[in-house]
């Protein structure tokens, strides 16, 4: 087992003898279209949640075309219907494998709101149509696969399998549900940025090896008999690794050489004692290094099993905390968690793409339309990203609530210049109703482009969780120079007339460089901007990993002083999120007069949403804190699940609706701060007006009537877990658009930047 430390190959170097595939106009979806093309059949099938639309923005089309620039032949089954297996065998059995996604989102968080009722709409399905797909729909179309053709090989990939990869708390169903590798009974599950481990894979196996024998590729997991290990390697329990911080021990470099031999002694203690005696000798740190490597990846972390994790709120905060800290790919060693009489093992996560094969995965040719089946229907989210470029992937920021980086990790993977400038032009070119306005030039997070640490060594052996938090890291480059480049070159290009950022701003990154600001406020801000201080207070901030209230403060001042310099009338929108963990009643009043002080006015709200192996999601379910070492002691985490406590916390941010504060009257009432109802400028909602009073003698309390008495629950129109803002100075339009759906990366390459993934980051 040791593809985990070959030499990497480039995903653009194919196997001898292979050509690349002359590019179908569309992947097929139809018999007829494999007919249209002579193909007999489809070497892969790619079964996906979303509607196709063929544009490097969507996981199965981005994934699709490579594996067709690799020389395979690959087919389509979008939205199937899963109550029977008959859609499953519309293209015939694949040669090689079926590849299974729930899409863009997981679909948990795609068919249901926070309050757990279900939506009335999905972005990802012609006409905006909801149901088109089922619950936990990777794990029912692996299943329908298999039983359109029994002993078929399947490959599971995507937001849903990478972020349900382990035992995970699910909120839809408020319980520890097993890894999706036990439900859909997958050969192999990809997770992270698939592009490596799926090119890979798919070369064995299209050379003769059973997908199910195939355990040596970053990136994937399997089931495994319990206690099965690759021969050479050792198990260690996840406790002797639940530490803070480095883990190795730094070499002194001015240690004498006796202190130099007691480390390489110490270096080597987990080597077997020899039954001779040897003579000492002096290892150089080069030499210890590579051994502390060697063993160090051969070595596997056993967490929890599923079955201790789930009645155990600590060891399954622990297990949490152990794999987030399993997860730079220059140090991460795999892991394993038993099932019953299996185990479901993880290889190392995926190493990152270079510059080039970012950019030999989106140069492939695209469509860059919806596929023809659908006529004329629209698609919300083709809608929302055909004019924008994904420009990078990837997010060092940590933030907790957030699944991001869970899936695509730290390390960021930036495009080419010339790559990102194709592409603009291919749109001007090719998309149907491009008028000059790019609608996004970025990812995840709009600003981390090309910022890396400063050093490679450091990186490779860094275990910090975030780069931004507590503070920005001294090894964090932060240099702003690459991205404003790429902005003004863009904007040069003949048939651009405008370009601006939708993807969120990552504020305490932009402070650093005056000049991006600068650049960003007078080119690139179409009356609003982004941005996500998430909230004010220390308590909730710190559970967040989000900087302090007066970072943001500090932007939002560059920000009035360069769009008054630009002659521009332009306002933030702010994003705050209500119920997280570690947020009490008090900092939700707190954030509330903030925003009142500060003349925001919150549109629409929404509490936070337990996303899949999130560490907020651990908090959640364990009123334990992950950020910190695990045990039976540790601190306990505020956790806000009651219904009404709930209600008040996203009123709080609604301070200005009149249907809000007969709640809020009564909970500053209970907190002992009757003294912010009133009317001065310092007091937070006005007290009950007699108007108010006779219409609830009208309607009875009692029976919870609507109007300025009821306290019944806020509108929810958003789909995000963040408050959408708006500046007194200026109302949002009715009709704007609440940002693009979340980013992410194929068969395991956003739940948000992009919509991308053979799935995709739910944050």
């Amino acid at each position: 087992m040791n593809s985990t430390h070959s030499p990497l190959k480039p995903i653009y170097e194919l196997p001898a003898g292979v050509k690349p595939r002359q590019p179908a106009p569309f992947l097929p979806m139809s018999r007829k279209e494999m007919d249209q093309l002579g193909w007999d059949e489809c070497d892969i099938i790619i079964v996906t949640g979303d509607a196709y639309i063929d544009h490097p923005s969507f996981g199965m089309a981005l994934l699709g075309r490579l594996l067709e620039a690799q020389g395979f032949r690959v087919g389509i089954i979008s939205q199937p219907d899963w109550t029977s297996a008959d859609d499953f065998k519309l293209l015939g059995k694949p040669r090689l494998y079926f590849g299974v996604t729930a899409g863009n989102m997981d679909s948990m968080i795609n068919r249901y709101t926070a309050d757990k009722k279900p939506r009335s709409d999905d972005a990802y399905t012609a006409g905006g149509i909801a149901g088109k797909r089922p619950d936990r729909a990777l794990n029912v179309y692996c299943q329908r696969c298999r039983e359109a053709y029994p002993g078929v090989q399947i490959m599971a990939g995507g937001i849903e399998a990478s972020l349900r990869r382990i035992a995970q708390y699910d909120y839809w169903s408020d319980k520890i549900r097993q890894s999706a590798l036990i439900y859909s009974k997958a050969d192999l599950l990809l997770f992270g940025n698939a592009e490596r481990a799926l090119v890979e894979v798919t070369q064995r196996v299209a050379a003769g090896e059973k997908m199910s024998e195939i355990r040596d590729v970053r990136g994937t997991a399997f089931l495994a008999p319990h206690g099965w290990k690759p021969e050479g390697w050792v198990e260690r329990d996840s406790s002797v690794v639940d530490i803070p911080g480095q883990i190795d021990a730094h070499p002194n470099p001015y240690a004498d050489e006796s202190e130099m031999q007691k480390a390489s002694a110490a270096d080597v203690s987990e080597a077997p004692a020899a039954d001779v005696v040897k003579t000492i000798q002096i290892v150089s740190r080069e030499a210890r290094l590579a051994a502390r490597r060697e063993i160090r990846g051969r070595t596997v972390i056993r967490i929890p099993s599923f079955e201790t994790v789930t009645y155990d709120p600590v060891s399954y905060a622990h297990a949490s905390r152990t794999l987030h800290l399993e997860s730079n790919p220059g140090n991460a060693r795999a892991l394993v968690q038993q099932h019953g009489e299996r185990d479901v093992w993880m290889n190392p996560p995926p190493i990152p793409l270079e510059m080039a094969e970012m950019d030999y995965v989106f140069d492939q040719y695209f469509a860059r339309n919806p596929h023809p089946s659908y006529g004329e229907q629209v698609i919300p989210a083709w809608d929302m990203i055909r004019f924008s470029i994904n420009i990078m992937r990837g997010c060092f920021g940590g933030c907790t609530f957030c699944s991001i980086t869970e899936h695509e990790g730290r390390i960021i993977q930036s495009r080419s210049e010339g790559s990102v400038l194709r592409e603009i032009e291919e749109i001007r070119d090719k998309t149907a109703g491009f008028t000059g306005h790019i609608s996004d030039l970025g990812g995840p997070t709009a600003n981390m482009y090309r910022l890396a640490c400063k050093d490679p060594k450091i990186e490779q052996s860094c275990r910090r969780l975030s780069c931004v938090y507590p503070g920005i890291c001294e090894n964090l480059n932060t240099d702003h120079s690459s991205l404003i480049q790429l902005y003004r070159k863009a904007r040069k290009i003949n048939g651009v007339k405008k370009i601006t950022i939708g993807s969120g701003l990552r504020y305490d990154l932009a402070v650093e460089s005056p000049e991006y600001v600068k650049e960003l406020v007078t080119h690139h801000v179409s009356g609003y901007l982004k941005i996500a201080p998430e909230h004010t207070e220390d308590g909730p901030l710190s559970k967040m990993m989000k900087p302090g209230i007066g970072t943001f403060e500090r932007f939002k001042d560059m920000f009035d002083h360069y769009s008054k310099q630009a002659g521009k009338k332009q306002y933030l929108i702010p994003y705050f999120i209500a119920a997280h963990p570690g947020t009490s009643d008090e900092d939700m009043m707190n954030l509330a007069l903030w925003l009142k002080k500060n003349s925001f006015r919150p549109d629409q709200v929404q509490a936070f949403t337990p996303t899949p192996m999130a560490m907020a999601t651990t908090m959640w379910h364990t009123k334990r804190n992950p950020l910190k070492r695990i045990h039976r002691s540790s601190e306990k985490v505020d956790i806000i699940k009651d219904e009404k406590r709930r209600r008040i916390h996203k009123a709080f941010l609604r301070y200005h609706d009149p249907k809000n504060w007969p709640l809020l009257r009564e909970a500053l009432t209970a907190m002992g701060r009757a003294d912010l109802i009133g009317t001065g400028p310092k007091q937070l909602i006005p007290p009950e007006s007699a108007a108010e009073k006779t219409m609830q003698a009208g309607k009875g309390n009692a029976r919870g009537g609507g109007g300025p008495g009821s306290v019944g629950k806020i509108p929810n129109r958003s789909n995000s877990t963040q408050g959408k803002t708006r500046n007194a100075g200026g109302a949002i339009p009715r009709n704007q658009s609440a940002g693009r759906p979340a980013t992410g990366q194929p068969f395991g390459g956003k739940p948000a930047g992009k919509p991308a993934g053979f799935g995709k980051k739910a944050r």
